[in-house]
């Protein structure tokens, strides 16, 4: 497992006259889209924004998001059932679709582009900064969840920590970054005792309690995460048994993104582990 890599409130709806001063504002918009699983809606408004600024990085990795989203939900991993079992994420074999990962690997590899020549010029550009460690998480979740190359994708984490931590040390913080560190703390925390031995990342503990606190703060601050968040720290809970504390979660979320299909799904499945806590119960195998 990586940061799931992605691969999230939001702030509140902007309308299409708002992006004409705020490209922020269509970023929201395009988060909200993504969450309620309309992809085509996505990229509506990316198009409409990367043809009035094609200097503005961040529309790169939320384009390479929804892409990655899309297609790991086609595949079914977006599933929680997915990360109950670590022998689902390592060894269930996915067939990838060539020219969708052709696609965010090219926008992923144009926010990189557009974010190195704004940090050249101003090594502290929020927007550049987070617009790179969004396409580095992007590419070490399609690296590890759908290539299984777990040796790259650990390089490729340790730049998108790098990034995270240059974030959070802003004045104010990207509290969205928190989701890259407590994802990171939170998989080192569940490897065993062997690949510890190989895996060494810097300044992260191992802590899974860590994680989950650094995903809280996602939660409470961050402005595009939360949602993401939230489905991180259920899929958490639901590893480690604890439905009680997953479900209200996936029933907020549910609320919030009524046209995102697999939040019912989710939100049923939990409601019948809890109905029948003998049956059903998800396991660490």
């Amino acid at each position: 497992m990586s940061v799931l890599g992605v691969l999230l409130g939001l702030a509140a709806p902007v309308t299409a006259v708002a992006w004409e001063e705020n490209p922020a504002g269509a970023i929201d918009c395009a988060f909200n889209r993504i969450y309620n699983f309309d992809f085509t809606g996505v990229d509506a408004i990316l198009d409409k924004l990367e043809h009035k600024d094609p200097a503005y990085p961040v529309t790169y990795s939320v384009r390479a998001a929804s892409l990655l989203f899309s297609e790991l939900h086609r595949m079914k991993i977006l599933e929680t059932d997915f990360f109950s079992s670590d022998d689902k994420v390592i060894g269930v074999k996915l067939k990838a679709d060539p020219r969708i990962r052709e696609r965010i690997f090219k926008a992923t590899g144009d926010a990189r582009r557009v974010s190195g020549k704004r940090l050249a010029a101003d090594a502290s550009d929020r927007d550049a900064m987070f617009a790179m460690c969004m396409a580095t998480g992007i590419e070490t979740d399609y690296t590890i969840l759908v290539e299984k190359k777990y040796i790259r994708s650990f390089s490729l984490s340790k730049q998108s920590q790098l990034y995270a931590r240059k974030l959070l040390a802003l004045d104010p913080p990207v509290y969205d970054a928190y989701l890259t560190l407590g994802s990171v703390e939170y998989v080192v925390g569940s490897m065993n005792f062997f690949f510890r031995l190989f895996v060494h990342f810097d300044q992260v503990k191992g802590s899974k309690q860590q994680g989950i606190e650094n995903l809280k703060q996602v939660v409470t601050h961050g402005r595009y995460y939360p949602p993401f968040a939230k489905i991180l720290l259920s899929v958490i809970y639901l590893r480690e048994n604890q439905p009680k504390l997953a479900q209200p979660l996936l029933a907020e979320l549910e609320r919030q993104y009524p046209e995102n299909p697999l939040l019912h799904t989710e939100v049923a499945r939990v409601n019948r582990l809890l109905e029948n806590p003998g049956k059903g119960k998800p396991g660490r195998h």
